[in-house]
Protein backbone atom coordinates (compact mmCIF):
# COMPACT_ATOMS: atom_id res chain seq x y z
CA UNK A 1 0.00 0.00 0.00
CA UNK A 2 1.47 3.36 -0.97
CA UNK A 3 1.89 6.35 1.40
CA UNK A 4 -0.96 8.25 -0.28
CA UNK A 5 -3.38 5.44 0.63
CA UNK A 6 -2.26 5.63 4.27
CA UNK A 7 -2.76 9.40 4.16
CA UNK A 8 -6.31 8.86 2.87
CA UNK A 9 -7.04 6.53 5.78
CA UNK A 10 -5.87 9.18 8.25
CA UNK A 11 -7.98 11.88 6.58
CA UNK A 12 -10.99 9.56 6.41
CA UNK A 13 -10.66 8.57 10.05
CA UNK A 14 -10.38 12.14 11.37
CA UNK A 15 -13.17 13.40 9.08
CA UNK A 16 -15.56 10.70 10.27
CA UNK A 17 -14.57 11.27 13.91
CA UNK A 18 -15.14 15.04 13.69
CA UNK A 19 -18.34 14.60 11.68
CA UNK A 20 -19.91 12.36 14.32
CA UNK A 21 -19.40 15.09 16.90
CA UNK A 22 -21.52 17.44 14.81
CA UNK A 23 -24.14 15.26 13.10
CA UNK A 24 -26.12 12.10 13.89
CA UNK A 25 -24.89 8.80 12.50
CA UNK A 26 -27.78 8.72 9.98
CA UNK A 27 -26.70 11.98 8.33
CA UNK A 28 -25.86 11.41 4.63
CA UNK A 29 -22.40 12.98 4.94
CA UNK A 30 -21.55 10.70 7.87
CA UNK A 31 -22.69 7.61 5.97
CA UNK A 32 -20.60 8.67 3.00
CA UNK A 33 -17.50 9.27 5.14
CA UNK A 34 -17.88 5.90 6.87
CA UNK A 35 -18.32 4.04 3.59
CA UNK A 36 -15.20 5.63 2.09
CA UNK A 37 -13.14 4.94 5.21
CA UNK A 38 -14.32 1.34 5.36
CA UNK A 39 -13.52 0.83 1.66
CA UNK A 40 -9.97 2.08 2.21
CA UNK A 41 -9.47 -0.16 5.22
CA UNK A 42 -10.91 -3.18 3.42
CA UNK A 43 -8.68 -2.53 0.41
CA UNK A 44 -5.69 -2.90 2.72
CA UNK A 45 -7.14 -5.87 4.59
CA UNK A 46 -7.66 -7.76 1.35
CA UNK A 47 -3.87 -8.00 1.14
CA UNK A 48 -3.13 -8.53 4.82
CA UNK A 49 -4.92 -9.86 7.88
CA UNK A 50 -4.44 -6.72 9.93
CA UNK A 51 -3.65 -3.00 9.72
CA UNK A 52 -1.89 -1.41 12.69
CA UNK A 53 -2.10 2.28 13.52
CA UNK A 54 -0.58 4.04 16.50
CA UNK A 55 2.17 6.21 17.92
CA UNK A 56 5.93 5.71 18.06
CA UNK A 57 7.36 8.35 20.38
CA UNK A 58 4.39 10.62 19.52
CA UNK A 59 4.86 10.08 15.77
CA UNK A 60 1.85 8.59 13.99
CA UNK A 61 2.38 5.40 12.02
CA UNK A 62 0.28 3.01 9.96
CA UNK A 63 1.91 -0.36 9.48
CA UNK A 64 5.45 0.44 8.25
CA UNK A 65 4.75 4.03 7.25
CA UNK A 66 5.83 6.76 9.65
CA UNK A 67 4.20 10.18 9.20
CA UNK A 68 7.32 12.27 9.85
CA UNK A 69 5.74 15.36 8.25
CA UNK A 70 2.72 16.76 10.08
CA UNK A 71 -0.62 17.70 8.49
CA UNK A 72 -3.76 18.82 10.36
CA UNK A 73 -5.34 15.37 10.00
CA UNK A 74 -2.19 13.61 11.25
CA UNK A 75 -1.90 16.00 14.20
CA UNK A 76 -5.58 15.49 15.11
CA UNK A 77 -5.36 11.70 15.04
CA UNK A 78 -2.06 11.63 16.94
CA UNK A 79 -3.51 13.91 19.63
CA UNK A 80 -6.62 11.73 19.94
CA UNK A 81 -4.59 8.55 20.42
CA UNK A 82 -2.35 10.29 22.93
CA UNK A 83 -5.32 11.70 24.86
CA UNK A 84 -6.93 8.26 25.11
CA UNK A 85 -3.58 6.65 25.98
CA UNK A 86 -3.85 4.36 22.96
CA UNK A 87 -0.42 3.14 21.92
CA UNK A 88 -1.75 1.30 18.89
CA UNK A 89 -4.95 0.02 17.26
CA UNK A 90 -5.35 -3.07 15.13
CA UNK A 91 -7.99 -3.27 12.39
CA UNK A 92 -8.58 -6.90 11.40
CA UNK A 93 -10.03 -8.52 8.30
CA UNK A 94 -13.81 -8.84 8.64
CA UNK A 95 -14.29 -5.28 9.91
CA UNK A 96 -17.87 -4.06 9.43
CA UNK A 97 -19.35 -0.59 9.03
CA UNK A 98 -21.33 -0.96 12.27
CA UNK A 99 -18.16 -1.80 14.21
CA UNK A 100 -16.38 1.19 12.70
CA UNK A 101 -19.31 3.47 13.55
CA UNK A 102 -19.59 2.18 17.13
CA UNK A 103 -15.86 2.59 17.63
CA UNK A 104 -15.77 6.18 16.37
CA UNK A 105 -18.78 7.08 18.49
CA UNK A 106 -17.03 5.54 21.48
CA UNK A 107 -13.92 7.65 20.91
CA UNK A 108 -16.06 10.77 20.77
CA UNK A 109 -17.57 10.30 24.22
CA UNK A 110 -16.48 12.94 26.70
CA UNK A 111 -16.81 10.62 29.70
CA UNK A 112 -14.61 7.81 28.36
CA UNK A 113 -11.96 6.45 30.71
CA UNK A 114 -8.93 5.16 28.77
CA UNK A 115 -8.58 2.33 31.27
CA UNK A 116 -12.08 1.08 30.40
CA UNK A 117 -11.73 1.27 26.62
CA UNK A 118 -10.88 -2.40 26.07
CA UNK A 119 -13.86 -3.50 28.20
CA UNK A 120 -16.17 -1.15 26.31
CA UNK A 121 -15.04 -2.63 22.98
CA UNK A 122 -15.94 -6.10 24.24
CA UNK A 123 -19.32 -4.94 25.55
CA UNK A 124 -20.20 -3.57 22.12
CA UNK A 125 -19.04 -6.73 20.33
CA UNK A 126 -16.41 -4.80 18.39
CA UNK A 127 -14.29 -7.79 17.49
CA UNK A 128 -12.27 -6.52 14.54
CA UNK A 129 -10.82 -3.41 16.19
CA UNK A 130 -8.44 -4.16 19.03
CA UNK A 131 -6.10 -2.27 21.30
CA UNK A 132 -2.44 -3.13 20.96
CA UNK A 133 0.79 -2.05 22.60
CA UNK A 134 1.55 -1.99 26.29
CA UNK A 135 5.06 -2.84 27.37
CA UNK A 136 7.02 -3.56 24.18
CA UNK A 137 8.52 -7.02 23.97
CA UNK A 138 11.88 -7.82 22.47
CA UNK A 139 10.56 -7.97 18.91
CA UNK A 140 8.77 -4.62 19.17
CA UNK A 141 11.71 -2.73 20.62
CA UNK A 142 13.64 -2.36 17.33
CA UNK A 143 10.62 -0.70 15.70
CA UNK A 144 10.32 1.71 18.59
CA UNK A 145 13.99 2.68 18.32
CA UNK A 146 13.75 3.01 14.53
CA UNK A 147 10.68 5.24 14.89
CA UNK A 148 12.44 7.50 17.39
CA UNK A 149 15.39 7.81 15.03
CA UNK A 150 13.04 8.91 12.23
CA UNK A 151 11.54 11.56 14.50
CA UNK A 152 14.96 12.87 15.54
CA UNK A 153 16.18 13.12 11.94
CA UNK A 154 13.01 14.98 10.98
CA UNK A 155 13.52 17.51 13.79
CA UNK A 156 17.21 18.07 12.98
CA UNK A 157 16.57 18.48 9.27
CA UNK A 158 13.71 20.88 9.94
CA UNK A 159 16.03 23.03 12.05
CA UNK A 160 18.53 23.17 9.18
CA UNK A 161 15.81 24.07 6.66
CA UNK A 162 14.73 26.95 8.89
CA UNK A 163 18.29 28.22 9.22
CA UNK A 164 18.68 27.16 12.85
CA UNK A 165 21.73 25.41 14.29
CA UNK A 166 20.53 21.88 15.12
CA UNK A 167 20.86 20.37 18.59
CA UNK A 168 22.90 17.18 18.77
CA UNK A 169 21.61 15.84 22.09
CA UNK A 170 18.59 13.92 20.79
CA UNK A 171 20.62 12.45 17.95
CA UNK A 172 23.36 11.28 20.34
CA UNK A 173 20.78 9.78 22.68
CA UNK A 174 18.97 7.76 20.01
CA UNK A 175 22.27 6.58 18.49
CA UNK A 176 23.32 5.38 21.94
CA UNK A 177 20.19 3.18 22.04
CA UNK A 178 20.76 2.01 18.47
CA UNK A 179 24.34 1.00 19.28
CA UNK A 180 23.30 -0.92 22.39
CA UNK A 181 20.61 -2.75 20.43
CA UNK A 182 23.05 -3.61 17.65
CA UNK A 183 25.58 -5.00 20.11
CA UNK A 184 22.88 -7.15 21.75
CA UNK A 185 21.31 -8.34 18.49
CA UNK A 186 23.15 -7.27 15.32
CA UNK A 187 20.29 -8.24 13.01
CA UNK A 188 17.30 -6.71 14.85
CA UNK A 189 17.60 -3.16 13.54
CA UNK A 190 19.25 -4.26 10.31
CA UNK A 191 16.03 -6.00 9.26
CA UNK A 192 14.19 -2.69 9.51
CA UNK A 193 16.65 -1.04 7.13
CA UNK A 194 14.55 -2.68 4.40
CA UNK A 195 11.85 -0.14 5.29
CA UNK A 196 11.80 2.37 2.44
CA UNK A 197 9.51 5.39 2.55
CA UNK A 198 9.59 6.82 -0.96
CA UNK A 199 7.94 10.13 -0.04
CA UNK A 200 10.31 10.57 2.92
CA UNK A 201 13.43 9.10 1.33
CA UNK A 202 15.78 11.62 2.92
CA UNK A 203 14.66 10.56 6.41
CA UNK A 204 14.58 6.81 5.88
CA UNK A 205 17.89 6.78 3.99
CA UNK A 206 19.59 8.68 6.82
CA UNK A 207 18.27 6.30 9.47
CA UNK A 208 19.02 3.23 7.34
CA UNK A 209 22.61 4.28 6.70
CA UNK A 210 23.08 4.71 10.45
CA UNK A 211 21.53 1.28 11.14
CA UNK A 212 23.57 -0.49 8.45
CA UNK A 213 26.77 1.30 9.47
CA UNK A 214 26.28 0.02 13.02
CA UNK A 215 25.90 -3.52 11.68
CA UNK A 216 29.11 -3.14 9.65
CA UNK A 217 30.91 -1.58 12.60
CA UNK A 218 29.91 -4.43 14.89
CA UNK A 219 31.16 -6.93 12.32
CA UNK A 220 34.46 -5.04 12.34
CA UNK A 221 34.67 -5.27 16.17
CA UNK A 222 34.33 -1.57 16.88
CA UNK A 223 33.83 -0.58 20.52
CA UNK A 224 30.51 0.78 21.76
CA UNK A 225 31.94 4.30 21.90
CA UNK A 226 33.15 3.99 18.30
CA UNK A 227 29.76 2.65 17.24
CA UNK A 228 28.05 5.69 18.73
CA UNK A 229 30.24 8.03 16.70
CA UNK A 230 29.73 5.90 13.60
CA UNK A 231 25.96 5.82 14.05
CA UNK A 232 25.83 9.59 14.57
CA UNK A 233 27.84 10.25 11.42
CA UNK A 234 25.61 7.88 9.46
CA UNK A 235 22.48 9.57 10.76
CA UNK A 236 23.72 12.99 9.63
CA UNK A 237 25.78 12.01 6.56
CA UNK A 238 23.45 13.68 4.03
CA UNK A 239 22.54 16.76 6.06
CA UNK A 240 24.32 18.95 3.49
CA UNK A 241 21.69 18.05 0.87
CA UNK A 242 19.28 20.32 2.74
CA UNK A 243 21.27 23.25 1.35
CA UNK A 244 20.75 22.11 -2.26
CA UNK A 245 17.74 22.86 -4.48
CA UNK A 246 15.10 20.20 -3.81
CA UNK A 247 14.35 19.93 -7.53
CA UNK A 248 17.90 18.69 -8.09
CA UNK A 249 17.77 16.25 -5.16
CA UNK A 250 14.50 14.71 -6.40
CA UNK A 251 15.24 14.80 -10.12
CA UNK A 252 14.41 11.31 -11.49
CA UNK A 253 16.57 11.49 -14.61
CA UNK A 254 20.24 12.12 -15.33
CA UNK A 255 21.69 15.27 -13.78
CA UNK A 256 23.35 17.93 -15.88
CA UNK A 257 27.01 18.66 -15.25
CA UNK A 258 26.08 21.82 -13.36
CA UNK A 259 23.49 19.99 -11.24
CA UNK A 260 25.92 17.21 -10.36
CA UNK A 261 28.48 19.81 -9.34
CA UNK A 262 25.98 21.06 -6.77
CA UNK A 263 25.31 17.51 -5.53
CA UNK A 264 29.06 16.95 -5.15
CA UNK A 265 29.17 19.87 -2.74
CA UNK A 266 26.78 18.33 -0.20
CA UNK A 267 29.49 16.59 1.91
CA UNK A 268 31.30 19.90 2.40
CA UNK A 269 28.05 21.73 3.16
CA UNK A 270 27.15 19.06 5.70
CA UNK A 271 30.53 19.29 7.41
CA UNK A 272 30.13 23.07 7.66
CA UNK A 273 26.74 22.65 9.35
CA UNK A 274 28.19 20.21 11.88
CA UNK A 275 31.21 22.42 12.60
CA UNK A 276 28.70 24.92 13.99
CA UNK A 277 26.78 22.24 15.93
CA UNK A 278 27.84 21.67 19.51
CA UNK A 279 28.66 18.14 20.66
CA UNK A 280 29.52 16.57 17.28
CA UNK A 281 32.84 14.65 17.47
CA UNK A 282 35.39 15.25 14.69
CA UNK A 283 35.15 11.61 13.54
CA UNK A 284 31.42 12.09 12.86
CA UNK A 285 32.20 15.22 10.83
CA UNK A 286 34.73 13.13 8.89
CA UNK A 287 31.96 10.69 7.95
CA UNK A 288 29.81 13.53 6.62
CA UNK A 289 32.70 15.05 4.69
CA UNK A 290 34.19 11.83 3.36
CA UNK A 291 31.40 9.32 2.71
CA UNK A 292 31.78 9.81 -1.09
CA UNK A 293 35.60 9.78 -1.14
CA UNK A 294 35.83 6.07 -2.11
CA UNK A 295 38.46 3.67 -0.83
CA UNK A 296 40.81 4.65 -3.68
CA UNK A 297 40.25 8.39 -3.00
CA UNK A 298 38.82 8.89 -6.49
CA UNK A 299 35.54 10.28 -5.16
CA UNK A 300 34.57 13.72 -3.89
CA UNK A 301 35.36 16.21 -2.49
CA UNK A 302 38.86 15.43 -3.83
CA UNK A 303 40.57 17.93 -1.52
CA UNK A 304 38.79 16.74 1.65
CA UNK A 305 41.02 16.72 4.72
CA UNK A 306 39.91 14.30 7.41
CA UNK A 307 40.65 14.85 11.10
CA UNK A 308 41.65 11.28 11.87
CA UNK A 309 41.68 7.70 10.63
CA UNK A 310 39.35 7.03 7.67
CA UNK A 311 38.11 3.76 9.22
CA UNK A 312 34.61 5.02 10.03
CA UNK A 313 34.37 6.88 6.73
CA UNK A 314 34.95 3.62 4.85
CA UNK A 315 32.35 1.81 6.96
CA UNK A 316 29.76 4.54 6.39
CA UNK A 317 30.43 4.36 2.64
CA UNK A 318 29.59 0.64 2.68
CA UNK A 319 26.33 1.37 4.49
CA UNK A 320 25.45 4.22 2.11
CA UNK A 321 26.10 2.00 -0.90
CA UNK A 322 24.08 -0.95 0.46
CA UNK A 323 21.01 1.17 1.20
CA UNK A 324 21.19 2.95 -2.17
CA UNK A 325 21.40 -0.33 -4.08
CA UNK A 326 18.46 -1.89 -2.22
CA UNK A 327 16.18 1.14 -2.66
CA UNK A 328 13.57 1.48 -5.41
CA UNK A 329 14.18 4.55 -7.57
CA UNK A 330 12.54 5.98 -10.65
CA UNK A 331 15.57 4.83 -12.65
CA UNK A 332 16.23 1.47 -10.99
CA UNK A 333 14.32 -1.33 -9.30
CA UNK A 334 15.53 -2.52 -5.90
CA UNK A 335 17.74 -5.57 -5.70
CA UNK A 336 17.67 -8.36 -3.14
CA UNK A 337 20.19 -8.47 -0.26
CA UNK A 338 22.30 -11.14 -1.99
CA UNK A 339 22.23 -9.26 -5.29
CA UNK A 340 23.35 -6.13 -3.44
CA UNK A 341 26.28 -8.03 -1.96
CA UNK A 342 27.28 -9.30 -5.41
CA UNK A 343 27.22 -5.76 -6.80
CA UNK A 344 29.28 -4.47 -3.89
CA UNK A 345 31.89 -7.22 -4.26
CA UNK A 346 32.53 -5.95 -7.79
CA UNK A 347 33.62 -2.56 -6.45
CA UNK A 348 35.54 -3.95 -3.47
CA UNK A 349 39.05 -2.53 -3.38
CA UNK A 350 38.15 0.44 -5.56
CA UNK A 351 35.08 2.19 -4.17
CA UNK A 352 34.74 0.14 -0.98
CA UNK A 353 37.21 -1.03 1.65
CA UNK A 354 37.73 -4.76 0.94
CA UNK A 355 38.35 -5.94 4.51
CA UNK A 356 35.44 -4.08 6.07
CA UNK A 357 33.14 -5.19 3.27
CA UNK A 358 34.14 -8.83 3.72
CA UNK A 359 33.54 -8.63 7.48
CA UNK A 360 30.07 -7.23 6.80
CA UNK A 361 29.25 -9.93 4.23
CA UNK A 362 30.42 -12.69 6.56
CA UNK A 363 28.24 -11.36 9.38
CA UNK A 364 25.15 -11.40 7.15
CA UNK A 365 25.43 -15.09 6.29
CA UNK A 366 24.64 -16.83 3.02
CA UNK A 367 21.08 -15.47 3.04
CA UNK A 368 20.85 -12.16 4.96
CA UNK A 369 17.89 -11.19 7.11
CA UNK A 370 15.08 -10.01 4.84
CA UNK A 371 15.90 -12.48 2.05
CA UNK A 372 13.09 -14.47 0.49
CA UNK A 373 14.27 -18.04 -0.17
CA UNK A 374 13.01 -21.20 -1.85
CA UNK A 375 13.43 -24.49 0.00
CA UNK A 376 14.08 -27.90 -1.50
CA UNK A 377 10.42 -28.83 -0.94
CA UNK A 378 9.40 -25.73 -3.00
CA UNK A 379 8.13 -23.74 -0.02
CA UNK A 380 9.12 -20.07 0.06
CA UNK A 381 10.13 -18.44 3.32
CA UNK A 382 11.40 -15.12 4.61
CA UNK A 383 14.63 -15.06 6.61
CA UNK A 384 13.61 -13.47 9.91
CA UNK A 385 16.79 -14.03 11.90
CA UNK A 386 20.23 -15.49 11.43
CA UNK A 387 22.52 -16.69 14.19
CA UNK A 388 24.75 -14.10 15.82
CA UNK A 389 27.70 -16.47 16.09
CA UNK A 390 26.78 -18.61 13.08
CA UNK A 391 24.79 -16.60 10.50
CA UNK A 392 24.03 -19.78 8.52
CA UNK A 393 21.56 -20.69 11.28
CA UNK A 394 18.22 -19.27 10.17
CA UNK A 395 14.73 -18.66 11.42
CA UNK A 396 12.28 -18.60 8.51
CA UNK A 397 8.69 -17.53 8.19
CA UNK A 398 7.09 -19.73 5.52
CA UNK A 399 4.93 -17.46 3.32
CA UNK A 400 4.18 -19.75 0.35
CA UNK A 401 3.29 -23.44 0.42
CA UNK A 402 4.92 -26.04 -1.81
CA UNK A 403 2.10 -25.65 -4.35
CA UNK A 404 2.64 -21.89 -4.55
CA UNK A 405 -0.27 -20.75 -2.37
CA UNK A 406 0.26 -17.60 -0.30
CA UNK A 407 -0.37 -18.67 3.30
CA UNK A 408 -2.83 -16.51 5.22
CA UNK A 409 -1.08 -17.54 8.44
CA UNK A 410 2.68 -17.88 7.91
CA UNK A 411 4.45 -20.46 10.06
CA UNK A 412 7.93 -20.49 11.51
CA UNK A 413 10.72 -22.91 10.69
CA UNK A 414 14.18 -23.19 12.18
CA UNK A 415 17.19 -24.26 10.11
CA UNK A 416 20.50 -25.27 11.66
CA UNK A 417 23.71 -24.47 9.79
CA UNK A 418 23.82 -28.13 8.75
CA UNK A 419 20.43 -27.62 7.04
CA UNK A 420 21.53 -24.76 4.80
CA UNK A 421 21.57 -27.13 1.82
CA UNK A 422 17.76 -27.15 2.14
CA UNK A 423 17.76 -23.56 0.84
CA UNK A 424 18.13 -23.90 -2.92
CA UNK A 425 17.70 -20.33 -4.19
CA UNK A 426 16.91 -16.74 -3.38
CA UNK A 427 13.52 -15.46 -4.59
CA UNK A 428 12.91 -11.88 -5.71
CA UNK A 429 10.43 -10.44 -3.20
CA UNK A 430 9.58 -7.65 -5.67
CA UNK A 431 8.33 -10.21 -8.20
CA UNK A 432 6.40 -12.14 -5.53
CA UNK A 433 4.73 -8.95 -4.30
CA UNK A 434 6.16 -9.38 -0.80
CA UNK A 435 7.32 -6.45 1.33
CA UNK A 436 9.66 -8.14 3.82
CA UNK A 437 9.28 -5.41 6.45
CA UNK A 438 5.56 -6.29 6.75
CA UNK A 439 6.60 -9.40 8.66
CA UNK A 440 9.11 -7.93 11.11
Amino acid sequence: MNPESFQQIVVGFTSAYKGLRLYPAQHPSIRSQLEKLLQRLIAHLEQREMLKMGLLEETLFIDDHLFAIQTPAIATLAQLLKQLQIEALEFHRGLTESELLDFLQLLGRSDIDPADLETMLAERNIEHIRLAGGNPDEDQEPRRVYGRAMTVVNEIFEDVRLGRIPCSQKAKHIVKDMAKLTLADPHALFALSMLKSYDNYTFTHSVNVSVIALAVGRACDLSEEQLRTLGLGGLLHDIGKLKIDLAIINKPGRLTEQEFAQIMNHPRLGAEILHDTAGIPPSAVDIVLGHHLRYDRQGYPADARLHGSPEMVHIAAIADTYDAITTLRAYQRPVTPRQAITKMQKISGSMLHPDYLQAFITSLGTYPVGSLVRLANNEIGLVMRVGTDNPDEMELKILFSADGQHLSEPRSRQLASSDKHLVVAEVDSFIKGVNPVDYF
